[in-house]
């Protein structure tokens, strides 16, 4: 799904001292970091502390903090593992999941039950406030069957369903605390089950977690270090407080400061795994690209292996189809759109929009800048008229969710190794994002993708992606563009961290050198 850096706000940096003033190249003295504090400092904020109602992306790297699932997966081998289920069963008939808990607790030390993640489950289920309820879309009943046993109950066989509850928005609350003090308080300081408790929140400036004597995992954190969650929107200001020693993790690398980055001896700077997709989203709402010749034209014009060589210095991976690569059953051997600019000219022609006028949103931040105007550039030479409409994110929002808009070139990842929450979030008509804000609608693909998660047959359903890639990628449902890793930088005096492909830091894993 799209977590878009788009959704940020600009936080303050007038608090950071030396590094702030290393950014605009004046060399100071820096403190050293303590060393019972971990801080992250990333572009993206925190603005709820309750799984269900937000799909940001510092929400999601922030609940996998503070909230366990019912399952966990392995961040070294990717598989899933009991998490506050240390067992379960399916029916023969592949349509009730039976979890059964393990004994756990809250961080203030009252029992996780079976009433708890039924209550959780169903929040996020039906609630009007729920974020995204699309991972439990196949469900129809969650019940508690004792204080530790949940019996979960399927529609229709459903094959990524395990996946599905491990993701970011699964974590398990506190039924009595929600119900007690109300969501708005909860939402600000709530009782955790995961790993970290919440010792202080500052919205738009950081959040402060300390270790939860109760986490289920025995031995977990293995630092007893305070973990602070920094927002700081300006990438020169997080660079300079990394070079200077006072952060421990930098979020989001831009492209031209990884080899400034490598030469750091203190940093080990990475390029980490991700299911992440650059994409060009256009709307099919209206003209020029509600005509599928246009929309072909518009893709034969893109030299998206330039592209990717120009905006990642070739850091990322060109883009072949209309799902990340890195995900079961992407179908490597799809040749995608190639540059073709007689071709798309002469698509151009035989739909009638030459000289069409294409508006294309782009915010301030510098890659969405830098991506319009190379789609600008190479439009302009088969005849468009692409105009870039600077827009803040809020209106970004209203004008992609409407189909207002002509293009925009943005990103989404996927929470799973499973296609299934990428096909339904990207490329499906009837699946409630509007084929993420596309308005693309093909009822082949639909059907394909109900297929798909009821075939249990890998190779069946690996055949079944394989026909909704080249569905999408010929019709254009979006223009792929890059298949980008996460760009992270690390101090080296931190041992064990790292984010996963669904943006998960391993923090409990982590520990610090002496």
């Amino acid at each position: 799904m799209d977590l878009s850096a788009g959704r940020r706000k600009k936080s303050s940096c007038g608090a950071f001292g030396g590094a702030a003033l290393l950014a605009m190249g004046l060399m100071v003295a820096t403190p050293a970091l303590a060393a019972d504090v971990i801080r992250v400092a990333s572009p993206y904020q925190t603005t709820t502390l309750d799984p269900m109602r937000s799909a940001a992306a510092g929400n999601i790297e922030t609940y996998g903090q503070i909230y366990s699932r019912l399952l966990r997966r392995d961040p070294e081998t990717g598989k899933l593992e009991p998490g506050l289920a240390e067992k379960w069963e399916v029916s023969q008939d592949g349509l009730t999941y039976t979890f059964h808990l393990r004994d756990a607790q809250f961080s203030d030390g009252s029992p996780i039950t079976a009433a708890d993640v039924a209550f959780s489950l169903e929040r996020i289920h039906s609630d009007k406030k729920s974020a995204y309820p699309a991972p439990l879309g196949a469900v129809d009943s969650i019940k508690a069957g004792d204080d530790r046993t949940v019996v979960v109950t399927l529609k229709s066989p459903f094959a990524p369903f395990l996946g599905n509850v491990e993701i970011w928005n699964m974590g398990i609350v506190s039924k009595a605390d929600v119900e007690k003090r109300g969501e708005d308080a909860f939402v600000k300081a709530p009782l955790t089950s995961g790993p970290y408790a919440v010792k202080e929140w500052k919205p738009n400036e950081k959040l402060v977690l300390e270790p939860n004597p109760h986490y289920w995992r025995k031995g977990y954190p293995k630092s007893d270090a305070t973990v602070e969650l920094m927002e700081i929107a300006s990438p020169e200001t997080r660079q300079a407080m990394i070079k200077a020693g006072e952060v421990d993790v930098m979020r989001s690398v831009p492209w031209a400061q990884i080899d400034d980055l490598k030469k750091v001896e203190t940093i080990d700077m990475r390029l980490e795994p991700s299911t992440t997709i650059y994409m060009t989203l256009l709307s099919e709402k209206r003209e020029p690209f509600s005509n599928l010749k246009a929309r072909q034209a518009a893709a034969y014009a893109i030299d998206n292996k330039a592209m990717t060589k120009a905006v990642t210095h070739g850091y990322a991976q060109p883009a072949n189809t209309t799902l990340p690569g890195s995900i079961e059953f992407h179908d490597k051997d799809n040749p995608g759109i190639p540059q073709d600019i007689a071709k798309a000219k002469q698509l151009l022609a035989e739909s009638g929009m030459q000289g069409r006028e294409v508006k294309i949103l782009a915010t301030a931040d510098a890659a969405a800048q830098q991506l319009a105007l190379l789609l600008q550039a190479q439009w302009q030479a088969i005849g468009l008229k692409p105009v870039i409409v600077n827009v803040d994110s809020g209106a970004w929002w209203d004008a992609t969710g409407k189909g207002d808009y002509d293009a925009a070139a943005n990103w989404w990842y996927n929470e799973t190794p499973d296609p299934d929450l990428a096909v339904r979030w990207a490329v499906c008509g009837s699946c409630g994002s509007s084929s993420y804000n596309t308005f693309y609608e093909n009822p082949k693909v639909d059907e394909l993708v109900e297929q798909g998660t009821k075939e249990a047959d890998p190779a069946k359903r690996a055949e079944i992606y394989k026909e909704i890639q080249k569905i999408t990628t010929d019709e254009v449902a979006q223009i792929p563009l890059y298949y980008a890793p996460n760009a992270v930088a690390y101090s080296k005096r931190l041992q064990g961290i790292k984010l996963t492909p669904s943006l998960q830091w391993t923090l409990e894993d982590t520990t610090i050198a002496k």
